[in-house]
């Protein structure tokens, strides 16, 4: 059976598809700390992604692993341990921009499917219900207000020792939100069989139960 959870920055996707997935039995996969992954390279090497021969290149020396370790995801780019790296509010903005290429999404598309054919999943990002994986059994958009998102991701921010500013962390999720729904490549928005779950007035708890919920309604 495979999940698809769809929805903007900042909407806690990925913390609730980590723990739903615990509770149901599946397979994790965190579409999205791939992409950061790729963009933390693509900055790193300062690589001008409008050169599309140099993005080929550049693309090419990546190799991306994703493991657990006492049920915590960490991910690996070229085999170093980047999961605290992606999580900046640059590598996201990067991410949001380059996720909209062919050459990055083709770089993981296969792969991203090649998992979800051979394993029970849950896998999260901007299009996996549109995209990716449009004929999973269950579709969730998971979505926020802006304001709870960016208070949301200030938090998480300042837990992992950052030094955060609110305002020009809701200034770079209102971009992002714009730039992934414009996008000409998969841009994000609900595809039309996707349960809507706005999680602003709901705990992590009742998010996951909703999901775990629905997942045993379409497992019949």
């Amino acid at each position: 059976m495979n999940i698809a959870i769809d929805g903007p920055a900042g909407a806690g996707k990925s913390t609730i598809a980590r723990l739903a997935a615990k509770r149901l039995g599946f397979l994790y996969v965190d579409t999205g700390a791939m992409y950061r992954a790729i963009a933390l390279y693509l900055l790193d090497t300062k690589t001008d992604i409008s050169d599309r021969e140099k993005l080929k290149k550049a693309l090419s020396y990546i190799r991306i692993d994703i493991a657990y370790e006492k049920d915590v995801q960490h991910v690996f780019l070229n085999l170093q341990d980047v999961s605290v790296e992606i999580r900046s509010e640059k590598v996201g903005n990067m991410a949001s921009k380059t996720a909209a290429l062919p050459e990055v999404r083709e770089k993981l598309l296969d792969l991203q499917r090649d998992i979800a054919a051979k394993n029970d999943v849950l896998m999260d990002g901007r299009d996996i219900g549109t995209n990716i994986l449009p004929n999973a059994e269950l579709k969730i958009y998971l979505t926020a207000s802006v304001e709870v998102r960016a208070k949301r991701r200030y938090d998480e921010l300042i837990q992992m020792g950052g030094k955060p500013k609110l305002d020009v962390i809701t200034k770079d999720i209102e971009q992002r939100d714009f730039q992934d729904m414009n996008r000409e490549i998969a841009p994000l928005r609900q595809a039309e069989d996707a349960v809507l779950v706005d999680s602003s007035d709901m705990t992590i708890e009742e998010v996951v139960n909703r999901i775990v919920q629905l997942a045993g309604e379409r497992r019949g």
